[in-house]
């Protein structure tokens, strides 16, 4: 029996999902102390390095049709790879609180009804896409992105166009550098997430190209939107610039919607990554349990500046997908059938200390290239020398 497998289209519209974003909305404002043609230019020099991250992390999945987290296990063996599950469960529970708060809260902007209730709203709605399955979405998805995408047009006309005029000048509160790092770290949160869809693909390397192109894209535009809200509008606030537009429920149903079809990812991938650590889970009800926990968190704690958490999310999987990328396209090397192997484990502890150190100094294209390249090629050259020693062994052996 052949397995249902997604298309190139139903990956595309996965990843415009992932792109529009209240978060990102969000995110893009704090672009706004650069300037509009500085701060783009920050953009996408981020975005691009951030989406050839992402491309090459969804590419080893959808070769191997292995999920993000399984694909950890080839390169730290297949107990040390349940560390970057478990990190990567709780990141993924800390984005799901996120996203509902975000979204209840610019939601209760634009129809003030009590923001718990919102999450509420937003949450039943992310456990109906849990349960519909990410194979059987089409239909659901094509009609909720086709409409996503006229009301982010609407909302375009009205920052950009009925504006009336620049209401913040620049200044040196934010450095070119920061700015592209802030860039990098959305896509580079995507990391650990892209190959759970990637590895269900009918044709993975268009697929993987694919998702990863529309996200970047979107992605940007949704950055574009923040810092244009901050710098033609003067608010920082999304939702009451939906309500000074007039744009009312169409508003509400961006903010909304937006919401369910990107953190719907988060909880999924969750469930993905809970079945990697225990085989036995039901990863469809981890991530409606996920769902019900951020939810609550939502609810009852306030979450207002990412920034902080986006950086520690990049510490952590940063090094650990330029390790993958070490093994997989320049090794060729496989440790799934080992226990743990510390040398990778050794490699990606430095390599997170050194991203911890890279904050602290303002690189032109931020620290995450920086870092990844560096952790790449310590790989690179521990594994061939580990490779190199093993080999010789042998020979003497014999």
């Amino acid at each position: 029996m052949n397995e249902k497998r997604t298309s190139i289209f139903a990956n595309g519209l996965i990843w415009f999902g992932a792109g529009v974003s209240i978060a990102e909305i969000l995110t893009g404002t704090y672009f706004a102390p650069l300037g509009f043609s500085k701060g783009l230019m920050a953009i996408v020099i981020g975005h691009i390095i951030g989406c050839v991250m992402l491309f090459l992390a969804g590419y080893i999945g959808a070769q191997t049709r292995k999920s993000a987290m399984e694909t950890a296990k080839m390169s730290f063996g297949n107990k040390g790879g349940l560390l970057f599950s478990i990190l990567n469960v709780l990141q993924l529970i800390g984005w799901t609180a996120i996203m509902i708060y975000d979204g209840a809260l610019a939601a209760n902007g634009v129809l003030h009804t009590g923001a718990w209730i919102w999450c509420l709203v937003i949450g039943v709605l992310i456990i109906l896409w849990i349960m519909i399955g990410i194979t059987n979405l089409g239909k659901i998805n094509t009609v909720a992105m086709a409409a996503l995408f006229v009301l982010t047009l609407v909302l375009c006309k009205v920052i950009f166009f009925d504006a009336g005029g620049v209401a913040m000048a620049p200044d040196d509160s934010l450095s070119f550098g920061a700015a592209v790092e802030l860039a990098v770290a959305m896509p580079l949160s995507w990391l650990p997430l892209i190959s759970d869809y990637t590895r269900e693909a009918e044709k993975p390397f268009a697929a993987t190209m694919t998702s990863t192109v529309v996200y970047g894209l979107v992605s940007t535009w949704m950055y574009v939107i923040g810092m244009g809200a901050a710098i033609f509008t003067g608010e920082y606030d999304i939702a009451q610039i939906m309500v000074k537009a007039g744009l009312g429920i169409a508003g509400l149903l961006i903010i909304v919607f937006s919401t369910v079809t990107t953190t719907f990812l988060d909880a999924y991938s969750a469930g993905i990554s809970a079945e990697s650590i225990f085989a036995r889970w039901n990863g469809k009800w981890i991530a409606v349990a996920v769902t019900v926990v951020g939810t609550i968190c939502a609810i009852l704690f306030p979450m207002d500046d990412i920034t902080n958490f986006l950086y520690l999310i990049g510490s952590v999987f940063a090094p650990m997908i330029a390790i993958l990328i070490a093994d997989f396209f320049v090794l060729h090397r496989n440790h799934i059938k080992e226990s743990f192997n510390w040398a990778n484990l050794i490699v990606w502890a430095i390599g997170f200390v050194l991203y911890r150190y890279l904050m602290t100094v303002d690189i032109p294209c931020g620290n995450t290239l920086p870092d990844m390249v560096i952790t790449l090629v310590i790989a690179s050259v521990v594994g061939k020398l580990l490779s190199d020693g093993s080999k010789a062994s042998g020979k003497k052996a014999a």
